[in-house]
């Protein structure tokens, strides 16, 4: 068997003290490892801030007017302008809703929130992440008091690791700050429901306006030929001495009355259609879609489903999101009040450090020699602070309760624009049924009229009259079916309709277009943030807490 060399005792020396080294960084991982164990285990164990309840809200037990007209039943609400059986309106809002650019902005914002929301769950890793590196050039002074002639002056020193600090959320600050995200998340989920319901309405408005409006032109085009006639008969009469020229006066006054109401619908006609095109994502100018097409108001159902006043709490995107927001804002109380109590982090930084004299390289910066490192606990409090931080905690309760208010206030003007919008519609039909008798009689009157006139048994005032009275009550009739239409839109936003729930099949693409999406991927990476599928937190189904009476 081969002896052994024996060790001298100057490495015997240098290898025992590398050894001892070795089990010393190893006892201090440990402890090291223990500490972040201990850091786990306390997080979350004590959470600040008070914990959110569903808002109290005045609940109606029933809507206030009876008519049978409007049923209590459930209705399926997300594609309500399928009622009014208009192929163009249909696809007009199915066009709103791919183009409109105040749309793409909502969803443009939950991108946003998203992203904010991935910053605090950020919070709960390590906050500090570095590795860097150094590499000095130092010349000492062949002046300085330090100065030796028997050395070099010039040398260099690298230096290459890894610091890393983690604030152990032990009072649940940091959990509550994601809380707070994940509200304001589902929140911009709500504002783009939100802006959806009231882009189908916009857009149904308009086009009913529209149609109105091209109606009100239609009749007025019809009574203009009619008092025409009249004026040539008067004429004629005038010209034969059958009549005086009051006759012919008041015949032309009668007939420019009325075409001085064409050019005030045309231009109110144009701007309605320079709204709907903006509503579309288009530039304003005149649609050539309704040139061609039958202009008849938009024509209501016999029957409306309403549903219950409770429902309108699940229903309407705006009360959700007053929901989300306060829940927000409650969590945000905890994230304050967190700097009343101390900070408590762990810190760590590992690396390799060599300094090279001379001519020497950098070869020893690998050495297992040049390893350093340093870890341990570290907490911070601050404790004189003036108040600041009661009085920001204040300032955070303050509006929390603001939020709460905000959907009391919600609630409240959702009920009062349903019952507005519920009695502005059965009003409306009333009135029409009334109008549509009106002006059916004024336009036999008309014709009766213009038939005494002409054989001479009645004078030409009876004419003027009753034409004045048609074109009257032909106007108001074609603005209360309108009006019907318009209302039964005011009521259906009201009512939340225009909106789905998202389900499995959901994802960004419905809040983002296409076109958008692909820009933005090309101009930053998203990672998955474009790919999940929404993740709202629907509210519960159940009875909504009632306000004390």
């Amino acid at each position: 068997m081969e002896k052994a060399t024996p060790m001298t005792l100057p490495l015997a020396l240098k290898r025992a003290s590398a050894t001892s080294a070795t089990n010393q960084r190893s006892h201090i991982c440990r402890r090291l490892l223990a500490l972040l164990c201990l850091g786990l285990l306390s997080v979350g164990c004590t959470t600040i801030g008070p914990d959110f309840e569903k808002p109290e809200a005045p609940v109606m037990e029933d809507w206030t007017d009876d008519n049978p007209v409007i049923t209590r039943d459930s209705i399926d609400l997300r594609n309500w302008w399928t009622v009014f059986n208009d192929p163009i309106l249909n696809g007009l809002i199915e066009e709103s809703f791919a183009q409109n650019l105040s749309l793409q902005f909502t969803g443009l914002r939950i991108l946003e929130a998203r992203a904010r929301l991935g910053v605090a769950e950020g919070n709960r890793y390590p906050q500090v992440q570095e590795i860097g590196g150094t590499v000095a050039t130092s010349q000492t002074s062949e002046n300085g008091p330090l100065s030796n002639p028997a050395t070099n002056d010039e040398f260099k020193s690298y230096e290459f690791g890894f610091d890393a600090a983690w604030e152990i959320d032990f009072w649940g600050r940091i959990g509550r700050g994601i809380e707070a995200a994940d509200a304001s998340l589902n929140a911009s989920y709500a504002d783009y429901d939100d802006a959806r319901v009231s882009l189908a309405a916009e857009v149904a408005r308009a086009y009913i306006v529209i149609r109105t409006l091209e109606t009100r032109l239609t009749l007025a085009r019809e009574n203009i030929l009619l008092q025409t006639e009249s004026l040539r008969i008067a004429t004629v009469r005038f010209d034969n001495g059958g009549t005086t020229n009051l006759d012919v006066q008041q015949a032309k006054s009668n007939l420019a009355s009325t075409q001085a109401s064409i050019p005030a619908l045309t231009s109110s006609l144009y701007q309605a259609m320079n709204g709907l095109a903006v509503l579309l994502g288009k530039p304003p100018g005149k649609l050539q879609i309704f040139s061609s097409i039958n202009n008849d108001i938009p024509v209501a159902p016999a029957f409306i489903a309403s549903g219950i006043p409770s429902e309108l709490l699940r229903r309407r995107p705006d009360i959700r999101s007053a929901e989300f927001q306060a829940a927000s804002q409650s969590a945000l109380i905890g994230v304050a009040e967190g700097d009343l109590y101390p900070r408590f982090a762990l810190f760590g930084t590992i690396g390799l450090q060599s300094s090279n004299i001379g001519d020497n390289d950098a070869g020893d910066l690998f050495n297992s020699d040049s390893v350093f490192f340093s870890a341990g606990p570290t907490f911070s409090w601050n404790i004189f602070n003036y108040g600041q931080i009661r009085n920001r905690v204040r300032e955070q309760d303050a509006r929390y309760q603001q939020t709460l208010v905000n959907y009391q206030n919600t609630v409240l003007r959702a009920y009062q624009e349903t019952e507005d919008a519920m009695v502005g519609f059965l009003q409306a039909q009333s009135e029409a049924e009334f109008r549509q008798i009106s002006a059916t009689a004024a336009q036999r009157a008309t014709e009766i009229a213009n038939i005494q006139y002409r054989e001479g048994a009645s004078d030409f005032q009876r004419v003027i009259d009753t034409e004045r009275t048609l074109v009257a009550q032909q106007d108001a009739w074609t603005n209360a079916r309108g009006r019907i239409a318009l209302n039964l839109v005011a009521l259906y936003k009201a009512l939340g309709g225009g909106w789905s729930p998202p389900d499995e099949n959901s994802s960004d693409q419905d809040y983002v277009s296409a076109e958008t999406r692909q820009v933005m991927i090309e101009r930053t990476n998203w990672g998955d943030l474009l790919e999940s599928p929404p993740v709202e937190n629907q509210p519960d189904e159940t009875q909504p807490k009632a306000a004390p009476q």
